[in-house]
Order: C-alpha cells, then sequence, then structure tokens
C-alpha cells in the first residue's frame, strides 16, 4: 500500500493541500507517498494570470479554509498579471527534484509551492530549482541539469498519463493504491482527521 498525491504546482489548492500533507505524511512515516504532477495550465491553459479574474477571491477563500499563506512576492504576480503559469515546466521541475532526493518528493513539493506562493519565484526558472536545491543541501548544478534535460519532459509527460490512466480530474487528489485497488481519499480539500478517517477501513492507522 502506498499513497498517491496528484497535484499541480500551479494550483492554489494544492497548496492549500500543503499543511493536510505534511501532517499526514508525520502520522504515517513508514507510508510510501508517490508525488505525481498534474498538468493544469498547459496548451492552450498557459496565458497570462490576469486572464483568470478569479484569483483573488479563490485565494481568499483557500487561505480561510486551510491557512495557507499567500505572500507579497506571490500577491506581486497577481496585481501585475503577465505572469504565465507553465506547469509542464513546473513538472520538470517536480521531476528534477524527485530524481535527486526521490525520499524527499513531498517536502520538495512543498518548497516548490512555497517558492512560487510565497516568494512569486517562476517555476519556469533554473534559478529557483538552484536555490531550492541549496537550500536542501542537494547538488544545485545536478538538480538545474536534470531540470533542463530531455528526461525531465519525459518524466511530466510521464507524470500527465498516470495522473489521467488514475482518473484524476482535480488537483490536488490523494488516493490510496494497493496494486490495482485505488481508493480516494482527498479532492480538493480534506483535514488529516478526515484523510485518517478514510485510510482506517484500509488497516493503516497513525503510528502510535
Amino acid at each position: 500500500m502506498k499513497l498517491v498525491y496528484v497535484f499541480d504546482a500551479y494550483c492554489g489548492w494544492s497548496h492549500g493541500f500543503s499543511g493536510t500533507l505534511r501532517e499526514i505524511v508525520s502520522r504515517h512515516p513508514g507510508l510510501p507517498v508517490d508525488v505525481i504532477s498534474g498538468g493544469l495550465f498547459t496548451g492552450e491553459r498557459r496565458v497570462p494570470m490576469s486572464t483568470f479574474g478569479f484569483i483573488d477571491e479563490a485565494n481568499s477563500h483557500i487561505g480561510r479554509l486551510t491557512g495557507a499563506r499567500f505572500g507579497e512576492g506571490y500577491q506581486r504576480l497577481v496585481a501585475e498579471g503577465a505572469f504565465v503559469m507553465d506547469s509542464e515546466a513546473a513538472a520538470r521541475g517536480v521531476a528534477a527534484l524527485r530524481q535527486a532526493a526521490p525520499g524527499r518528493a513531498v517536502e520538495l513539493a512543498l518548497a516548490l509551492q512555497e517558492a512560487f506562493y510565497v516568494d512569486g519565484q517562476s517555476l519556469s526558472d533554473p534559478a529557483t530549482y538552484r536555490q531550492l536545491a541549496e537550500g536542501a543541501g542537494l547538488d544545485p548544478d545536478a538538480v538545474v541539469a536534470a531540470f533542463e534535460s530531455p528526461g525531465a519532459q519525459v518524466a511530466a509527460e510521464a507524470d500527465f498519463r498516470r495522473a489521467a490512466d488514475l482518473g484524476v480530474t482535480a488537483f490536488p487528489t490523494l488516493l490510496a493504491v494497493d496494486g490495482s485497488r485505488v481508493v480516494p481519499l482527498a479532492r480538493g480539500h480534506a483535514t488529516a482527521d478526515e484523510v485518517d478517517h478514510r485510510l482506517a477501513p484500509l488497516g493503516i492507522t497513525p503510528a502510535s
């Protein structure tokens, strides 16, 4: 049995789910977690932020519900409106960080979202991954090289296919996967207690 977390680094609700995911990982330290990029802003959806007139209202709602913080750097991007969220580039970044430290995929995915939603850093910029790698004690040159490599593109596309194969249509989605059995645990928002309530029938309880 493992958990599969399907998110998008440019998804505000995924950012809002960070606290729940962090708590679940803390409660279940022996439970493996796969982190998969879903691909929210790809193709024709890669447009300036000003196109999405609901961002401020949605973020306010997410913040009230989850306690997630949207920092000044990010708020400047929203106000300027020209920034383009490219989920394909972000997925390449997730793949590069995951490759550098497979056992820290959750931690690094959450740090990546914080880089955007708090500091307003572009997830298309190699400098963002250099900074994240340095902060995490990883080889920054290796992470940047992986981000810019063809292999990262292949990994990003594989993530998108896997998300689709799992039937995920909204982000974030947390699943329990045991072979061919897939049990939804959360879509969009859930507390750690709610997730644990759904894990209990599967024989998974928090570590004492």
